[in-house]
């Protein structure tokens, strides 16, 4: 499905490559999201363990860049994860202003369990694409989302 709108060739084609882009993140993601759901986690929550999972203990703030979050989302994600017992925070010695999260030992075994499945997904759905598009979907992703050189 394309635009509907009649605008010059270069908006006309921006807004289809758009409107393909978005349907196929958010297809891809709906895929994904029903596997984490199924674990009881949110898109968040599964980001937010997978990044202390493959970088260890990170303080909040550092989270909630990596996933794209407010510091209001990330403190509430991390609230979820820790009543579970999946994740633990501490304070900062040297700025208590700081707080890093760690992983709890549940916390470790739930991700390490989940992570090889999502991955095997992941890759998957992926294989609709050659490995060289895939490199060029990727180098092309990258360069969209740092922005224009206008």
């Amino acid at each position: 499905m394309g635009t509907k709108y009649k605008g010059s060739a270069d908006e006309v084609r921006g807004l289809n490559t758009y409107i393909k882009l978005v349907r196929a993140a958010e297809s891809l993601t709906a895929k994904l999201n029903r596997a984490i759901a199924d674990k009881g986690l949110s898109i968040s929550q599964f980001g937010a363990l997978e990044a202390l999972y493959h970088l260890g203990p990170l303080h909040q703030n550092r989270i909630g860049e990596k996933l794209l979050k407010s510091s209001g989302n990330i403190t509430m994600v991390v609230d979820h994860l820790e009543q579970r017992g999946l994740v633990r925070r501490e304070r900062d010695n040297m700025d208590r202003r700081c707080i890093t999260v760690y992983l709890t030992d549940q916390g470790h075994a739930l991700i390490a369990g989940i992570f090889p499945s999502h991955a095997k997904l992941i890759c998957s759905e992926m294989s609709a694409l050659s490995a060289e598009e895939q490199d060029q979907l990727a180098a092309l992703c990258k360069k969209l989302g740092l922005g224009s050189a206008s």
